[in-house]
């Protein structure tokens, strides 16, 4: 069958003018509404009312126009179906064999910083989704089309047999649903946030492909990147890439590890990480400063890493970054002669982020983990911590000094994979234990990693001692103040420990565990 009536209705006009005015050369009747019907008859081409179709007139401000059965049955009309055929002449209804509609603005509405709600509920669109639906039904005989992209190919199928095939038209079906689906999940979750609905009876989320990714975590496994579709600033997400090869689904769960992390400071820090931990974190004057602890924190593990900075980054540390290998190099901005430093390197991935929110700016966001034949949603980890929240339990207080180190640390090892422990001295980190089954384990790492730098540091951990043998293995590396969350059976037995040994200990009452 070739496609003789075309019903065209939409919002992004990009391209329309053009198909729609090869589909009249090859003699289709073109059916069009409001704004899109203005617009093609302004360039000559022959257009036929909405409301000539129904014998309606538009009406509500626009809300109903296509509501009506002469659109509908048009669509939905099953064209080998002797019955359909029968009711369809009796009703002096005829066939619409393409439709071609995108929805209202409703995502470019309410990301306006100041969108009034009436005006958001006024963007949610209703005959073009029905007729998107009635349309993609029917696809055995109805081209529906959503997506300005596929314009070119329709109209070739379309010259070479009057019709698409069926299974373009399958394809093109199929992408409607998903269309419709995202859109009225995006209206579902602004509304359910409204409402403080945050984790509603069925949860329904859409996001939007960024790139596809050569593969996943190993080269046989399938990936893709997908955003939200108003993810906010500051994200890897949101981030430009300025320089270098494409992101890997590795560099980019690396790269948000980074950015966790380097969210938590508001003075000058740089983060190094490496399979989604910290393999270095320093805070200093300035990012200059930051990056030499960063890197002086372990050397060897920032080589192929990510380096993430929380200010712009200058000619002088990048060219200490040139002096490594590094994956990617993600900051608020670059100055113009650190860019021409760091791009002499072809392959490196430079990420410009804007500017970041302040720490304690931060709100918790939804995370999503899939597991297998489901997911779980929590909050995000943004709590903070201040030197008021510390309970000392401990003889000896910890000095001002150790109490700017612990906080320090704390800020990282919720960060960690669990179980976690870290030690810090002087604004860095120097040695990291990270992923262990037992947490005496994660706590030999460390301290093997740190070595002498281990004497005089500070000991942050991400849960609670379940006995006193990580502070009997902390007190022979010499370490001074330790900073946990409390709440163990045996906390005395800690306690007792640290006393015994002159350590100075503060808990939080808060666990970081982070698995």
């Amino acid at each position: 069958m070739a496609i003789r009536r075309a019903l065209i209705s939409v919002s992004d006009k990009t391209g329309i003018v053009d198909f729609a005015r090869e589909l009249a050369a090859r003699g289709v009747e073109i059916i069009s509404t409001g704004g899109t019907a203005v617009l093609l008859e302004k360039e000559g081409i022959p257009v036929v009312g909405i409301s000539d179709v129904t014998g309606f007139p538009e009406c509500l401000d626009g809300r109903v126009k296509t509501l009506h059965p002469a659109v509908h049955a048009g669509l939905l009309a099953i064209r080998d179906n002797e019955e359909h055929r029968q009711k369809m002449e009796e009703l002096d209804l005829d066939y619409i064999d393409l439709v071609v509609v995108n929805l209202y603005p409703f995502k470019q509405t309410i990301a306006k910083p100041d969108v009034s709600y009436e005006d958001a509920i006024e963007n949610i669109d209703i005959g073009g989704p029905t007729m998107l639906r009635s349309a993609a039904k029917n696809h055995a005989f109805v081209t529906v089309v959503v997506d300005a992209a596929d314009y070119a190919g329709i109209l070739e199928e379309v010259k070479v047999g009057g019709d698409t095939t069926l299974d373009t038209r399958k394809k093109l079906a199929a992408k409607v649903f998903r269309h419709t689906g995202a859109y009225d999940a995006l209206i579902g979750e602004y509304l359910s946030k409204l409402q403080g609905e945050a984790l509603p009876e069925s949860y329904t989320v859409t996001y939007e492909k960024v790139q596809d990714l050569r593969y996943g975590e190993n080269p046989h496994q399938k990936a893709a990147f997908y955003a939200k579709p108003l993810a906010g600033a500051g994200s890897i997400t949101t981030a430009v890439q300025l320089h270098g090869k494409e992101l890997s689904y590795n560099n980019i769960n690396d790269a948000n590890a980074a950015l966790a992390i380097v969210k938590e400071f508001d003075e000058p820090a740089v983060v190094a990480v490496k399979h989604m931990n910290p393999c270095g974190v320093g805070i200093g004057a300035d990012v200059h400063e930051a990056y030499q602890k960063a890197y002086a924190a372990d050397p060897t593990s920032i080589f192929g890493g990510i380096v993430a900075a929380n200010r712009a980054i200058g000619v002088e540390t990048a060219e200490l970054l040139n002096e490594i290998f590094l994956e990617i190099v993600i900051a608020p901005e670059f100055t113009p002669a650190a860019l021409e430093v760091l791009t002499k390197k072809k392959n490196i991935r430079l990420m410009k982020l804007g500017e970041l929110a302040a720490a304690k700016e931060r709100k918790p966001e939804w995370l999503v983990t899939s597991v297998e034949g489901g997911m779980l949603v929590q909050e995000s980890d943004v709590h903070t911590l201040t030197e008021a929240d510390l309970k000392i339990v401990t003889e000896r207080r910890p000095t001002a000094e150790e109490l700017k180190q612990l906080l320090f640390a704390w800020k990282v090892v919720k960060h960690v994979k669990s179980n976690a422990i870290l030690l810090a001295s002087d604004n860095m980190t120097v040695g990291v234990g990270a992923g262990q089954m037992n947490r005496v384990g994660a706590a030999r790492i460390a301290i093997e990693q740190a070595g002498d730098k281990a004497r005089g540091a500070v000991l942050a951990s991400d849960a609670f001692f379940p006995m006193g043998d990580t502070l009997e293995l902390a007190a022979k590396a010499g370490i001074k103040a330790v900073i946990q969350p409390g709440g163990s059976i045996k906390d005395e037995e800690s306690i007792a420990v640290a006393n015994a040994n002159g350590i100075a200990m503060v808990m939080t009452g808060v666990r970081h565990f982070k698995h």
